[in-house]
């Protein structure tokens, strides 16, 4: 099936880092996802393009505490909190110069956060998914995404889930009507080429 939606414009794009964090990285963490080397290079990678082009670089910290975890206490009967020292942003992504973090209780890093606001006040209106869980965080993010405006691409090398399978059949669906699968070296490329033009 042919693409719809736009072609890729660095120029209106910004990329969102989704929960980059040691518990889902760290070979201690009993919820690290398949391939987190290669993810962790590829998302680090694609920040520092997108900032060299001075486009914005978000980045969101999944947290929480008993009052805001919800439904995802009962269905994982554990969550991610301030305490956990796993919970931080991986190094190499955490001390890139002016990303903006913003912290997220949900699968769906627009609820109840400020990164609708921050988006528009930048006159965003792409926006390039990275991190992790496809099949969670990041599917649910796009899907978001998709309902608020935004013309979602999906760097498919620097996504990924627990196993190969979740994360194939999340890419297989959100290709199919809310997103644009890319690789990382076609959204650097893209960003060599055409960034500068906007900025």
């Amino acid at each position: 099936m042919k693409s719809r939606g736009p072609a890729f414009d660095p120029g209106r794009a910004a990329l969102l880092v989704v929960d980059m964090q040691d518990y889902f990285l760290d070979p201690r963490s009993h919820a690290r996802v398949a391939g987190a080397k290669r993810l962790l290079g590829n998302v680090i990678a694609l920040a520092e393009a997108f900032r060299k082009q001075g486009r914005p670089v978000i980045l969101t910290r999944h947290l929480n505490t008993a009052a805001d975890s919800g439904l995802l206490d009962e269905w994982w009967r554990e969550t991610i909190t301030e305490a956990n020292p796993l919970s931080k942003i991986a190094a190499g992504l955490s001390r890139l110069p002016r990303a903006a973090v913003i912290r997220k209780t949900q699968y769906d890093a627009f609820h109840k956060t400020a990164l609708e606001r921050t988006l528009r006040a930048r006159k965003i209106t792409q926006l390039v998914i990275a991190g992790v869980v496809t099949h969670l965080c990041v599917e649910t993010t796009a899907r978001s995404a998709f309902v608020r405006g935004f013309h979602v691409f999906l760097p498919t090398d620097a996504t990924a889930s627990f196993d190969g399978r979740h994360h194939r059949a999340s890419l297989l669906n959100l290709s199919h009507g809310f997103a644009a699968p890319m690789l990382t070296r076609e959204v650097m490329e893209r960003l060599e080429a055409g960034g500068n033009a906007h900025r």
